[in-house]
């Protein structure tokens, strides 16, 4: 496809490599907006580490693990396993986000300290869970090793425009979902460690939204593209979790992340900030993924209408339940 581009200043088929040229001095400004309002913080201070005790192994006075000895919730409980586990590959991610858009320059600059503030949030999720007992500790490195060693592979691994597209929306996703595993954890030390997390999620979100917005402006049709194939295709970069189906129903109906949480509060956002169904001006291609996403978007929104309801009934029952 043929753009005729004012910043490039003569008509281009768009690549990957245009393009990361293109935005480069967009990253230069993003990256330095985030600098200035991104705020360094040490993971050690919000862990309650007088709650610690040894666990059996090395130490004689060790003592096994049990659920009782934690406030943290059920649902607290299987949501911060998802969420640490998916916080573990890391490498995977430093690695795909490397080689998509390189290492030097803003964007190289924008890899390393991403990675950096990410790394922050498994220490400080680990360190929470061990000293507070909140799950088992043989169980959560065999999920770790498991996870890990299947390594990651993102579903828009081909293309640096989808994947800007992807995380604009999975940071935002994973910010929500911090936040609500905090909400419904029961702890409050454990709700303010993640509400610091999300913080984080947050910024990281409006770096690659602001990235994508400027992406519309350079190459709107295939940008349209990108946004249609992200949202319809959307899954966490979790997914590979062993037992992640069954946590993820279990975090569905624990309202931490479910079908009304994913249209409502992750991709709407995102998509009335870009006002996607105002852009005109688009080609044949672009048009056609406008219109496909508005479509997908409203049936989104009646599976969520459905889900609501059975949660609703369900909920209806407990309460009759305890009540009789």
């Amino acid at each position: 496809m043929t753009i005729t581009s004012p910043h490039l200043g003569s008509p281009a088929v768009w690549t990957d490599a245009r393009l990361l040229y293109a935005l480069e001095e967009v990253v230069e400004t993003e990256l330095n907006r985030h600098l200035q309002v991104a705020k360094d913080w040490m993971p050690h201070e919000y862990v309650p580490w007088t709650d610690g005790r040894n666990f059996p192994g090395l130490f004689e006075d060790g003592e096994g693990w049990d659920k009782e000895q934690s406030k943290v919730t059920e649902i607290g409980r299987i949501a911060l396993v998802v969420n640490l586990l998916t916080e573990d590959n890391l490498p995977s991610y430093h690695h795909e986000i490397a080689s998509l858009f390189g290492r030097d320059g803003a964007w190289g600059t924008w890899v390393h300290r991403w990675t950096a503030e990410e790394g922050r949030h498994g220490i400080v999720m680990r360190d929470y869970l061990l000293t507070s007992r909140a799950v088992d500790p043989d169980k959560l490195e065999q999920f770790r090793m498991s996870h890990m060693s299947e390594g990651f592979e993102s579903d828009n691994r081909h293309s640096m425009l989808h994947s800007v597209a992807y995380v604009a929306f999975q940071e935002l996703a994973t910010r929500i979902s911090h936040r609500n595993t905090g909400h419904q954890s029961g702890d409050p030390i454990c709700d303010r460690m993640l509400a610091r997390i999300a913080t984080d999620e947050n910024l990281h979100m409006v770096f690659y939204r602001n990235l994508l917005k400027a992406a519309f402006e350079l190459a709107p049709d295939l940008t349209m593209q990108a946004v249609r194939d992200v949202v319809v295709n959307f899954r966490m970069p979790g997914h590979g979790i062993p037992g992640f189906e069954r946590a993820a129903a279990q975090m569905a109906i624990g309202e931490v992340y479910n079908l009304r949480i994913h249209h409502d509060d992750v991709l709407q956002p995102v998509l009335r900030f870009l006002k996607i169904m105002e852009i005109d001006g688009l080609g044949p291609e672009g048009q056609k993924a406008q219109e496909e996403l508005g479509l997908f978007m409203g049936g989104l929104d009646a599976e969520a209408l459905k889900f609501d309801e059975k949660l609703a009934a369900r909920k209806a029952r407990m309460a009759a339940r305890a009540g009789g």
